[in-house]
């Protein structure tokens, strides 16, 4: 019997940009298996209806309201109804062949195969050298995993959650979501449909505009380290360069103001140099036509002190979750039980079916290394519901400890949803107990879970908590940890953002 072929939706997060009419007509062209459906979503804010061209196949309209990029493309894949889910940008066009193309790409990609992403072309001009920026766009073809066209099992999503709305801009959010899927075991891959991506008309001024960016790199660097850069295949960047040009400038005004004629000097000139250096990096490889030049010398003077300030605004706001005022560095890590450490099986009293989670044994020697004592907190009703005895429980813990080490304390909530007892999470008290026997206060715990409960525990105790969503995570435990606490692709990162926090 023939495989089936694999549902495909295709989601277009849109602003209303002229660009979508030609998208969808080129959709429209494409030959072959048309996709099951194209979803547009809305992401105006105004309630305005969109004027959306008439093609042949099923377009659908929803609406999400200005949350974003992010937003947009969680609105469009939770509405459609594939098994896989095309990204389409708004502004970019397909070739007669695509739709043969992504039914090829998809047809026959193991289970392992979270994404596949196409080819994007960028045209550039034949009869000269490209702008600045046509070179910034031409970049796109170069990058990985962007959602100009990427398309995404479902499933896979569901699993992490799809696309991270803290990223309020469509910049580093594609890069989040596949480093977080390859996290959780998945395989991106390469597909051979092509897409292009026409170079749209520059603003006066849009390169300093672009800037804002860097709030996006602050919150990429804490979630995955100081060589982030390098996980998406990027070189590094200019910050450092941008923050000492802002430096010298902000020095030569107060040692001006201060009447410091030779420190003033010297920081003018520092800044100068370095501008120019700037400069001469972008215009060299242009057209260097009089205005390109002239753009090229007003921005370069701009962009150093955007950069820092957005840079400044975003470490802010990606480090405000970490710790709440008055809240203590962690002296201590509690880690949920089923779903965190161990793969969940429900009411599981054999010790044969214990599996640790992936990363579970390195994120705990790292915590161990660093001195922090690490406990368990887990709820058993299965023991309230008959199901378990305690015997079982400890046989499981001691399995759990054979497999990762002991820990330094094991609190246990025996009883039932509906018994009313404060120790069963999301009450707080499994991590006071922990935070007793361990001889440090309760806002000095650092709960690690992997759904609402346990943040909510952490949160009642006056500690703080670190997500690290499953299959289990709802979307709005996620949302809401992401704005109240810290989320988290896995156990290892997990661990990596608690000491941080010391």
């Amino acid at each position: 019997m023939a495989a089936l072929e694999p549902s495909c939706s295709v989601v277009v997060p849109t602003t209303g940009r002229a660009s979508l009419g030609a998208l969808l007509s080129s959709l429209a062209r494409a030959r072959g298996p048309r996709p099951d459906e194209v979803v547009v979503v809305d992401d105006r804010p105004q309630q305005t209806p969109l004027l959306v061209p008439e093609v042949p196949g099923t377009v659908r309209v929803v609406r999400s309201g200005g949350v974003g990029p992010a937003g947009a493309r969680n609105r469009g894949w939770q509405e459609a109804r594939g098994d896989w889910i095309a990204f389409l940008d708004d502004d970019v066009l397909v070739p007669p062949d695509w739709a043969e193309a992504l039914r090829r790409d998809l047809s026959g990609l193991t289970d392992d195969i979270a994404a596949s992403q196409a080819v994007v072309e960028v045209p550039l001009p034949a009869d000269r050298a490209p702008t600045d920026w046509e070179r910034g766009t031409a970049a796109l073809s170069e990058a990985w995993w962007i959602t100009a066209d990427m398309a995404y099992r479902r499933s896979a999503l569901a699993l992490v959650g799809g696309f991270d709305e803290s990223f309020p801009r469509a910049f580093r959010e594609d890069a989040d979501l596949a480093l977080r899927v390859r996290r959780a075991g998945y395989r991106v891959v390469q597909g051979n449909r092509r897409t292009e991506h026409p170079v749209r008309e520059s603003r006066p001024l849009a390169s300093v505009r672009q800037q804002a960016g860097n709030a996006d790199n602050a919150l990429m660097r804490r979630r995955y380290g100081r060589r982030w850069r390098r996980l998406i295949g990027e070189g590094p960047g200019r910050i450092r360069q941008h923050l000492l040009t802002t430096a010298a400038a902000t020095g030569a005004v107060a040692a001006a103001t201060c009447r410091m004629r030779r420190t003033a000097v010297a920081a003018a000139a520092l800044w100068a140099a370095a501008t120019a250096e700037f400069a001469q990096h972008r215009i060299a490889p242009g057209p260097r036509t009089f205005p390109e030049v002239r753009e090229m010398l007003v921005t370069s003077a701009l962009i150093p002190p955007a950069a820092c300030w957005h840079r400044a605004a975003g470490e802010l706001r990606a480090g405000m979750p970490r710790r709440r005022s008055g809240q203590q560095p962690p002296a201590a890590v509690l880690v949920d039980r089923d779903g965190t450490l161990i793969e969940d099986v429900p009411y599981n009293g054999d010790p044969d079916r214990v599996e640790p989670r992936p990363g579970a044994a390195e994120a705990l020697d790292r915590l161990r290394a660093e001195g922090l004592p690490v406990g368990v907190v887990t709820n058993q009703s299965g023991i309230a519901r008959g199901l378990l005895d305690q015997q079982q429980v400890q046989a499981v813990h001691a399995e759990v400890e054979r497999l990762l080490g002991p820990f330094k304390t094991w609190q246990i909530c025996p009883h039932g949803p509906d018994d009313g007892c404060r120790c069963r999470k999301p009450g707080p008290g499994l991590v006071e107990r922990a935070a007793a026997e361990l001889g440090v206060a309760p806002s000095e715990c650092v709960v690690i879970g992997d759904i609402g409960s346990d943040v909510a525990a952490a949160e009642s105790a006056g500690g703080s908590a670190v997500l690290v969503p499953t299959e289990r995570t709802l979307l709005p435990e996620r949302r809401r940890a992401s704005h109240a606490q810290a989320v988290a692709p896995g156990l290892v990162e997990a661990a990596e953002l608690v000491l941080e926090q010391r």
